[in-house]
């Protein structure tokens, strides 16, 4: 038995003793109405996996954008996504009826994050959660968390605890939701009883739907566009720094820029690579904030709204 499991069996207090990091998960997730049986297995049954620090220590988030653009921005995955649309598409157009988020997007988020389905993940989510909550110092809170949030998942849906696969980070499913993201904003789109992002990509339609809409997106408004940006001191101060945006279309107009938009419109500047040797300037808008609450980084954020835009132009085409 382990140090922290002796100490538990033996109702020793938290004062006697300096709590180890599990012990504090299970006094935590204990209170909040988990059997304290049910989580001390669950650690017990997790391993540590170092394929999982090795890849969050290497994420494709760090790569410059024209690199990155172009693991996603593909003829094979348009090809994909409109087959995807085309498949689906009563379901997705019910989901933009219903939650106001445009279907280029929704077909846009899926086709980037598990192309359609085909790659949801092959790492054991209670290994890859235990692993980055307790190995992970970086962001051990975090991760401590959803694997919290992971245990009362799986026992709310029936799940047996090892046998859900997804990435390294520990997300699931057609949209790759992570178990807090799971449990707040999955919908049973199809109406079977069941939230099932796992298996069923009519639910995981409408669960990246409600996901945008809970978070304001702007139906068949704009996320980004490139813009002329001469870097002056006043133009750097409205560069975007991933909070909400703040500034106004007019602000940039008036450091120079050639801003779309009225000028009380939300904007902001980001500087992204375009090749080894140049950069691109874009106007980011209220929706550009919105896919970061999906993925933080402004590059997934952006090749999202460019990806939406060549599946919008080739479905539309006759």
């Amino acid at each position: 038995m382990t140090k922290w499991l002796l100490l538990s069996a033996l109702g020793l207090s938290s004062a006697a003793f300096a709590m180890t990091p599990q012990q504090q998960f299970v006094q935590e997730w204990t209170a909040k109405g988990l059997e304290r049986s049910y989580i001390e297995r669950a650690l017990e049954q997790a391993s540590k996996n170092q394929k999982v620090l090795d890849a969050i220590s290497t994420p494709w988030e760090a790569k410059p954008w024209y690199q990155y653009r172009q693991l996603f921005l593909t003829q094979e995955r348009v090809e994909d996504g409109i087959a995807f649309w085309q498949a689906h598409r009563e379901t997705l157009e019910q989901a933009e009826a219903q939650f106001g988020v445009d279907a280029s997007m929704i077909v846009a988020i899926i086709g980037i994050e598990t192309r359609y389905g085909r790659h949801t993940g092959t790492y054991p989510v209670l290994d890859a959660l235990y692993t980055l909550g307790f190995y992970y110092p970086k962001r051990a809170k975090f991760f401590a968390s959803e694997l919290g949030h992971y245990l009362t998942l799986a026992q709310q849906e029936g799940w047996t605890l090892g046998d859900t696969k997804g990435s390294y980070a520990g997300a699931m499913g057609w949209g790759q939701f992570i178990p807090s993201s799971y449990l707040a904003y999955s919908v049973d789109f199809d109406g079977d009883g069941k939230r099932d992002l796992l298996n069923n990509p009519v639910d995981a339609i409408g669960s990246v739907a409600n996901y945008f809409a809970e978070h304001k997106w702007s139906h068949k408004a704009p996320a980004a566009a490139t813009i002329d940006a001469p870097m002056n001191e006043p133009a750097k101060a409205l560069m975007w720094n991933g909070k909400p945006l703040t500034a106004t279309a007019g602000q940039l107009r008036a450091a120079g820029t050639q801003a779309q938009g009225n000028d009380s419109d939300r904007a902001a500047l980001l500087e992204l690579e375009s090749s080894d040797t140049s950069t691109q300037y874009y106007q980011v808008f209220p929706n550009f904030y919105t896919i970061t609450r999906y993925n933080r980084s402004p590059l997934y954020a952006m090749a999202a709204v460019e990806f939406a835009k060549r599946l919008q132009d080739a479905y539309d085409q006759p």
